[in-house]
């Protein structure tokens, strides 16, 4: 048994009947991250003591009788933007290098009421502004299916570690991609709920009208389980909806025969490479087989919808990081400061503008869905580019344009492994659906994921 590339439910279950010790599970972990961290990157810190203390904790409620359910003594890792109580939480910047808050993150609260076990805080595009994980401060994260090309952003520490074994579970964060483009290039499964579906109080913004929590991990019914754990009404954040969650788990296997699924065929989201295109026309394929309809459909309006957001994730950017902009300007890498000086150069009007745009792509994207269950599309038009490839700002062009559009209109989109290029690399599938049908995308996912054995492999890293 390969402690860490159990699944959580297979955790979980062994854990329950004390089969298997949190502090052998954490140790597992610790030992594989000190071993992969000089090649891959994935941290900026690591949380080794804390995480024993904790799992010492775990293991004696469990041997005294209280389990806390499946997330009890699971190991998990944060992107470095999660504010958490005595942990540094840098932001992947300078100017957060020694900020160390006193609480945790509204999310990270529930995940350790859970019971789950803090490996460290995972590297991350600067300030969470760009796609590559090309950090000037901490360093490149390294894609572990080829160290010299990048594991997308800006959560990229965290997919590298999942695919690489170094965590069972972790938290991104997507504004225009930063969840699913990682788990496209790495071969891991990544969602962005619902806008509004997750808190956000204590993740450090990027864009306050754009950003979303979400879950990663292996396998699908590992995010559901995630899900499950922080989605809901969090009053204290203007951005939460308060809408019914539901048991996401509980409905992952109820199949799709008879569903209606949009392929999304119009020259916009099929302008990717060859073996993208054939990895995507092959997972319509497997759906067909479980019994859906798929139907090929023009989206409306994709180059709009990616164009807006991205101008508004820097105007919103560049508010929160006023301050730092004008006096100390130098603080930021090259590409993180055009990007930033680009949206302090817009105009109110052009926001007013953008923000009118966003509505009105919204409520089209939303009557889109009146006739169909789910939509489907690559998660990126490419596999990991090199990492001394063309510079960060062309690459948040190229690897935003398939997510991108899902930000601006707040719609749940997942990412999962459906197929590897000719050099091995990974192609991501990515699921979308309307508002609040986050448990639909994940039945989707989990009916293809069954069908198929693409989530099983593994980079080879020994």
């Amino acid at each position: 048994m390969e402690l860490t590339y159990l699944t959580i439910g297979e955790a979980a279950s062994l854990i329950s009947r004390s089969e298997l010790s949190p502090v052998e599970l954490a140790q597992a972990y610790l030992e594989r991250i000190q071993r992969l961290q000089p090649r891959l990157n994935s941290f900026i810190t690591i949380t080794a003591e804390a995480a024993i203390t904790s799992a010492r904790l775990l293991k004696d409620e469990v041997l005294a009788g209280k389990w806390r359910g499946s997330l009890h003594g699971i190991p998990l890792a944060l992107k470095d933007l999660y504010e958490t109580a005595g942990v540094r939480t840098t932001h992947g910047s300078t100017f957060n290098a020694s900020y160390v808050p006193d609480a945790d993150a509204w999310v990270v609260n529930k995940l350790s009421a859970a019971g789950t076990v803090l490996l460290g805080k995972t590297n991350m595009h600067e300030i969470a502004l760009g796609v590559t994980n090309v950090n000037p401060h901490y360093g490149p994260a390294r894609n572990p299916w080829d160290l010299e090309r990048v594991t997308g952003g800006s959560s990229g520490g965290s997919a590298a570690a999942l695919a690489a074994g170094m965590c069972m579970t972790s938290l991104g964060s997507d504004t225009g991609g930063s969840i699913r483009i990682p788990a496209s290039l790495c071969g891991v499964v990544g969602l962005k709920p619902t806008f509004g579906r997750v808190s956000l109080r204590g993740v450090i913004p990027l864009s306050w009208n754009l950003d979303h929590a979400g879950p990663m991990a292996r396998c699908v019914r590992d995010v559901a389980i995630l899900l499950d754990a922080i989605a809901g009404y969090d009053p204290d954040d203007p951005a939460s909806a308060d809408v019914p969650t539901g048991n996401y788990l509980a409905q992952l296997e109820g199949g799709i025969r008879g569903w209606r699924i949009a392929l999304a065929s119009d020259e916009f989201f099929t302008r990717a490479d060859e073996q993208v295109v054939e990895a995507i026309q092959a997972a319509a394929g497997v759906l067909t087989v479980l019994g859906a309809q798929v139907i090929p459909m023009q989206l409306p309006e994709g180059h709009a919808a990616a164009l807006a957001n991205g101008n508004m994730v820097t105007s919103d950017a560049a508010a929160f990081h006023r301050q730092r902009l004008e006096d100390h300007p130098s603080g930021f890498g090259s590409d993180v400061l055009q990007r930033l000086q680009m949206g302090a150069a817009r105009t109110s009007s052009e926001y007013v503008l953008l923000r009118r745009e966003q509505s009105r792509l919204r409520r089209l994207y939303e009557r889109f869905f009146e006739d169909f269950d789910i939509l489907i599309m690559p998660s990126t038009p490419v596999v990991a580019p090199p990492i001394e490839g063309p510079d960060a700002i062309e690459q948040a062009r190229l690897l935003t344009r398939f997510t991108a559009p899902f930000n601006l209109t707040g719609l749940p989109a997942l990412s999962l492994p459906c197929g590897f290029s000719r050099d091995g690399l990974p192609i991501g599938l990515q699921i979308v659906g309307r508002p609040w049908a986050e448990a639909a995308i994940l039945r989707v996912g989990q009916a293809y994921e069954q069908a198929t054995e693409w989530h099983l492999r593994r980079p080879d890293l020994d």
